[in-house]
């Protein structure tokens, strides 16, 4: 009898993805500082704290992290804050084998046969001192802000084949090369970073991937980046204006509008006009809310290549009843951060965040960065 019904759930299971993909972001907080002791800041021998946890299959955190993944259950799955460590394909295989692979809370296991991951500018030390102190060191004077390189990095999890050789990263676009880029200024008017600096900084903050993924016979581009938080900063609003382009470049890459872009493969150009794709990410930004530039996000959320599912969650409008847009909120400190944006020509057949109510189950899963994470898991569901 027990095998039957599993036979029926797979079955089940396989019918459902045949029908539609879900897909997923999910900001995991898998980073140096959720396993240091409190108030500890992180060095650059931290960047191997990420895999001591993985491999001893005894951290309650990322434990939470892989019981909500089991609940949700999505088909293609972008990790951000998952550090990209020395032997990366190591890290994903722990973290399958050892927390996912394992039933979490009475879940069933789920395995991703397919992944990607690629480095990113976090914790990449820039060739100039950039906050003048004299010297060039983490995490002020890096590509991106981190403390070792890989810190903050991003992995994409898939039940589909991905086309490695397909991939497309802009890792080392440089921010000078986008037309029209808000340059950090100083309050006078005079530009914040030198001109030897402003020729070498690259515009990803972590990376932007073009990863198309084959599901079913069809190619669905995942379109994944993690733009820097829009503060932080001073008057010249460096990381503001930065995260402004970071989303400015998806615009630009599905709009038509990427003639200017290269890749870290030499190819230039953006996605064809017949591409189906999702943007996927912890993005940052909203259009509504928080201190960033709302322009990007805006164009991006009502661009006519693309639907907005604009999930919502019991749990987000709860904590707090008073702000008429928490229940689109993905970060438990009160913004919608987290996107799944699918192109137009997809159907949108369920959508949702997980974010549990007061009185549903799970609820303590998502109480703390420290139990999970400060962000939740976004997911939609599509078909052609």
């Amino acid at each position: 009898m027990l095998l039957s019904m599993a036979i029926t759930g797979c079955a089940e299971r396989e019918h459902k993805a045949s029908q539609s993909v879900k897909i997923a972001t999910f900001n995991v907080s898998m980073e140096a500082t959720n396993y240091l002791p409190r108030g500890t800041s992180p060095t650059p021998d931290s960047a191997s704290l990420l895999m001591r946890e993985l491999a001893s299959g005894e951290n309650a955190q990322i434990a939470t992290v892989a019981a909500i993944v089991q609940q949700v259950r999505p088909d293609i799955l972008l990790l951000n804050e998952f550090d990209y460590t020395a032997d990366p394909e190591r890290a994903i295989g722990l973290f399958q084998e050892n927390y996912l692979a394992r039933p979490q809370a009475d879940n069933d296991a789920i395995h991703y046969p397919y992944f990607y991951t690629a480095p990113v500018n976090t914790g990449v030390l820039f060739p100039f001192d950039l906050n003048g102190d004299g010297e060039v060191t983490a995490p002020a004077d890096t590509y991106g802000f981190g403390h070792y390189p890989g810190q903050y990095g991003m992995v994409l999890l898939s039940r589909y084949p991905i086309d490695k050789s397909a991939v497309r990263s802009f890792q080392h676009f440089k921010w000078m090369d986008m037309p029209g880029a808000l340059i950090p200024q100083t309050a006078g008017g005079a530009a914040y970073y030198s001109a030897s600096a402003w020729a070498e900084f690259r515009l990803s903050s972590k990376s932007h991937w073009d990863i198309p993924v084959n599901v079913n016979g069809r190619t669905l581009h995942l379109l994944a980046s993690h733009p820097t938080p829009p503060v932080f900063d001073g008057p010249e609003d460096r990381n503001g204006k930065r995260n402004h382009d970071e989303v400015r470049l998806w615009l630009d890459y599905i709009g038509g509008s990427a003639s200017y872009l290269y890749d870290d493969q030499g190819g230039k150009g953006g996605l064809d006009a017949q591409a189906s794709f999702v943007i996927v990410g912890d993005l940052n930004s909203s259009a509504v809310e928080g201190d960033g530039r709302k322009d990007a996000i805006s164009a991006l959320v009502t661009h006519p290549r693309i639907l907005d599912p604009n999930p919502v969650s019991a749990g987000a409008a709860e904590a707090r009843p008073d702000n008429r847009y928490s229940p689109h909120h993905t970060a438990g400190w009160g913004m919608r951060a987290d996107y799944v944006l699918p192109s137009a020509e997809l159907t949108v057949t369920d959508s949702g965040v997980f974010w549990p109510g007061k009185n549903e189950a799970h609820r303590s899963w998502v109480e703390s960065r420290a139990v999970s994470s400060d962000h939740r898991l976004v997911w939609v569901d599509v078909a052609w």
